[in-house]
Order: structure tokens, then C-alpha cells, then sequence
């Protein structure tokens, strides 16, 4: 019997940079329950981000044990770079370390961790818009930007698993002087964040990415120009991977990916813009298909295909086939 097929209930927890989420998942299904969110609130410290997921997963296993149905596995997406081997690489939002990370997870099960880009972009190959599409770009657009390539069902890991960065690199400007100040990345533009710290340089205030979303809906001239101008500079990286990547569609998640309205349009027009070869002019760029749960089911994805296996699977397309 194919291992991924056999009934499993796993816990996936999505660890990112504003909330941490968790859930059960049931699979072969795919289906999650019960998903309980609280704020990350990185600035306490790794300590107390670590006591929150540990609590998290401690209610949702004994809720599990009490109904008489255990979870078998954890998985965790992380909003840091994860290696080929699933050792956290880098500690740009928070410094966890893996083996703390591990201790406090598997009194409840075998722990599986992965970038929390790459967790989202396996939820879509599995049960979302890329069931079935043999190459596709998964983009999240949050609190950060990343990026995700999809082959065959298996994200891309490169050579040190060091994928994803989008947004994270300087941006290079040729103008930039001593009289102009500098844009130090993408994220710094199109993030959630960044459209809050924009808007608010300007004439308004607004404490979320949403409030200046619904400021943009209003005709507010600067949210406006705040929400167009971060959405064609995301466009234009976006249409630069297309070139490169030559995927057969981009999906679009993350809270600001899943926007519709000016954001989600105004990315879409610039990198169609940005597109150069005329056979990816129509290619879908879509909001991605398991919505808000895609961290929590992904994570849990990681974690079930990795079970007895230690390598992770292809999904099969809607008639089977791998």
C-alpha cells in the first residue's frame, strides 16, 4: 500500500513573522481542523515564541488522545531558510534553533521542518490550484515576500535548500545618492508592512496592511499610490521569474496575495508587462487555492509525506498518474 495514501492525522503548525497557526490535518484528505491561532510577537524572544507553539500542539494532541485518535506526525513551516537536510539556516525573524524547535514537539510525535514557503507551495501541488500542473511559481506576500518553484509535484530546494528569498536581497539603484535615501529590498516596498510604514510616512495612519487596503477601496489618493506602486514592483520580480522559470502558472498566496483588488491587479499588469516571450503572455497568475489554512495544511503535508519514507512524493494528477 502506497504510504501516502494510509490514514494519518498530523498537527502542522505555521510559524510565521505576525502569527503562529495550528491545526489538525486528516489525510489522505488533506482536510484541517481545528486551527487555533495567537500572535508571534517575536520581540519576546525565541523562548516565549517556543512556549506558545509548544502549548499549541499540547492542546490540539490531547484533544487528539481524547478522542481516541492520536496524531502520528508534526510538521512546522518556519518563516526562515530551512536546508536539504530541515535545519533552520538563518534567523532573520527569529532566533530558533532546530534542536529546541525538536525537543519541545516530540513528546507528540516525529517532527518534520520546512521553510514555510515551501510548506504552502506543497499544500497547492496536493490539494490546491497546482494539483496536477507539472511546473508552477507559488509566491507568498506577507508580513515577508518569498517565493517558491514547484516540479513535478516537489518544490525546488537548490543546492543548500537556501531557496525562496524573493524579496529579502538589496535592491540596486544606480540613481541612489547621498541626497536620495535607499531602498534596502523588495519587502521594504511591497510587504504588508511595508504598505503600513508607507502610508503612514506619507499623510495617513494606518496600524494594518488591510486599513490601508480599505483606505485604497475608498479613493484615498495616497493609499492608492502606497498599494499600485508596492504591487507593480512585486509584478516586475514576478515577471522576471516567469522569464526565467518558464512556469505554467503563478499562484498567489499569503494574506495580501489572496487580496483581490488593487494590490493582486496591480501585480498581475506588471508582470505581464515584464513578461518578454509571447507564449507566457496569457499564462494564469491566480490566487492560490487553500487559502488562509495553506501554512498549517502545508507544514502537515511535509510532515505526512515524509512519514516512513524520509524523502518526500510526487502527487498524482486528477486521472492518477504520478
Amino acid at each position: 500500500m502506497n504510504r501516502a495514501k494510509r490514514p494519518c492525522r498530523a498537527i502542522g503548525v505555521d510559524l510565521g513573522g505576525t502569527k503562529i497557526a495550528a491545526g489538525i490535518v486528516r489525510f489522505p484528505e488533506g482536510r484541517p481542523e481545528r486551527i487555533r491561532r495567537v500572535p508571534t510577537q517575536a520581540g519576546r524572544g525565541a523562548a516565549a515564541v517556543l512556549k506558545d507553539i509548544e502549548e499549541l500542539v499540547a492542546e490540539l494532541g490531547e484533544q487528539a488522545r481524547h478522542e481516541g485518535a492520536p496524531v502520528d506526525v508534526i510538521g512546522i513551516g518556519v518563516c526562515e531558510l530551512v536546508d536539504r537536510q530541515g535545519q533552520i539556516a538563518s534567523a532573520h525573524t527569529l532566533p530558533i534553533r532546530t534542536d529546541d524547535l525538536v525537543s519541545c514537539l516530540t513528546p507528540w510525535g516525529p517532527v518534520t521542518i520546512e521553510a514555510d514557503v515551501r510548506a504552502s507551495a506543497v499544500a497547492e501541488a496536493w490539494f490546491g490550484a497546482g494539483k496536477g500542473v507539472p511546473a508552477f511559481l507559488y509566491v507568498s506576500v506577507g508580513t515577508g515576500i518569498s517565493s517558491c518553484l514547484v516540479v513535478d509535484g516537489a518544490p525546488y530546494l537548490g543546492a543548500r535548500g537556501a531557496t525562496g528569498t524573493l524579496a529579502s536581497g538589496p535592491l540596486f539603484d544606480p540613481f541612489r545618492s547621498r541626497f536620495r535615501p535607499r531602498l534596502r529590498s523588495l519587502e521594504e516596498i511591497s510587504s504588508g508592512p511595508a504598505l503600513s510604514r508607507r502610508y503612514e510616512s506619507g499623510s495617513g495612519a494606518a496600524k494594518t496592511p488591510e486599513a490601508v487596503l480599505v483606505a485604497a477601496a475608498k479613493g484615498d489618493a495616497h493609499a492608492i499610490e502606497v498599494v499600485r506602486s508596492a504591487g507593480r514592483a512585486l509584478g516586475a520580480a514576478v515577471g522576471l521569474l516567469i522569464n526565467v522559470l518558464d512556469p505554467e502558472r503563478v499562484l498567489l498566496g499569503g494574506g495580501l496575495g489572496l487580496e483581490e483588488g488593487l494590490y493582486r491587479e496591480s501585480l498581475v499588469e506588471a508582470a505581464r508587462e515584464a513578461i518578454w516571450w509571447n507564449g507566457h503572455r496569457n499564462l494564469p497568475i491566480v490566487a492560490a487555492g487553500t487559502g488562509e489554512a495553506a501554512g498549517v495544511l502545508g507544514a502537515a503535508t511535509a510532515a505526512w509525506l515524509m512519514r516512513g519514507s524520509g524523502a518526500r512524493k510526487k502527487p498524482r494528477d486528477a486521472r492518477g498518474r504520478m
